[in-house]
């Protein structure tokens, strides 16, 4: 063979070398980094935007009214202006100041309800896998009953009675209906691991119940509870925006669900005034995507099968 027919040769083997090199370390993929890039990039225009634009618009009649995002025009032929360049909605609200402080609210809200389901679940879960007996039956039946009530119908009814709620407030009320699902996931890991062979000789060397759950079993399961935690974000943003489409949920703290609720209660779509309802839905559908590609970089670091050669 001639040199001339050995370089392509070894140029393919180098590619399949980095090309393996890559998942050495599952957790380097594109997945994750395009999925966490997103997010974080939300969370930095609620930090950055804070200090470079006037937060003050936030306020009703603080702008003119119905001005369409910069390069458009509205139905009265007012073009955007470089002041506003998100435009502004009926009440006289800067849509980017909007942004800034909304986008940031409705990720604070899925983040805490879920890292609060988490640790319900993490707790329970171990405790119902590992212990066993009465305290899995009463445990596995309390989850069982729990996930076929309708969360959004619940909080529905108890945000109609007693009216306006905090962030916060809102975050507890919602995580009372994700610990659900992560606690029967890491009940069934729990269970099959239980009966692994280094679990075993830690109970053999007389390791504590604690010890053993959360020193041996729980760092085996990380990726499992990312991906459980992701999928638990999702959920909560989800039943978080339709409380407030409702017009349920804090009433004078800008969200994006909030938005959207004044949008349509004010005939945005009517009145063709598509940037006050239509800048929101795009960020809560990058949420998503962002979310929904984190979790899928989880998976494949979770399960090797997933794992493409690309």
């Amino acid at each position: 063979m001639t040199s001339q027919e050995s370089m392509p040769t070894a140029r393919a083997e180098r590619r399949q070398a980095k090309r393996l090199r890559r998942f050495d370390n599952p957790w380097m993929n594109p997945k994750l980094f395009w999925g966490a890039g997103l997010l974080l990039g939300i969370i930095a225009l609620g930090l950055i935007g804070r200090f470079l634009w006037n937060l003050d618009l936030v306020f009703t009649g603080s702008t003119p009214l119905k001005l369409p995002p910069l390069g458009f025009e509205n139905l009265r032929k007012q073009p955007g202006v470089l002041d506003y360049p998100l435009g502004t909605d009926g009440g006289g609200r800067d849509m980017l100041a909007l942004i800034i402080i909304g986008a940031p609210n409705t990720l604070f809200v899925g983040l805490l309800a879920s890292l609060i389901g988490m640790s319900i679940g993490i707790t329970l879960g171990f405790t119902a896998g590992f212990v066993g007996g009465r305290t899995d039956d009463v445990i596995r039946v309390l989850a069982d009953v729990m996930i076929t009530i309708p969360p959004l119908l619940i909080l529905v009814v108890f945000q109609s009675a007693y009216g306006d709620v905090s962030l916060t407030i809102m975050a507890l009320l919602i995580a009372g209906f994700v610990w659900q699902s992560p606690t029967r996931l890491i009940r069934a890991q729990v269970l099959s691991m239980k009966q692994s062979g280094y679990v075993q000789m830690a109970q053999l060397s007389g390791a504590s119940t604690f010890h053993i759950m959360f020193r041996e079993m729980l760092p085996n399961l990380v990726p499992y509870l990312f991906g459980s935690f992701i999928a638990s974000v999702t959920t909560s943003i989800v039943t978080a925006v339709g409380l407030e489409v409702l017009g349920l949920g804090p009433q004078r703290i800008p969200t994006l669900g909030r938005t959207i609720y004044e949008a349509i209660n004010a005939g945005a779509l009517i009145q063709n005034l598509w940037w006050w309802w239509g800048i929101p839905t795009l960020l809560l559908a990058t949420m998503f995507i962002g979310l929904l590609l984190i979790n899928l970089g989880l998976d494949e670091v979770s399960n090797p099968r997933l794992r493409k050669l690309s």
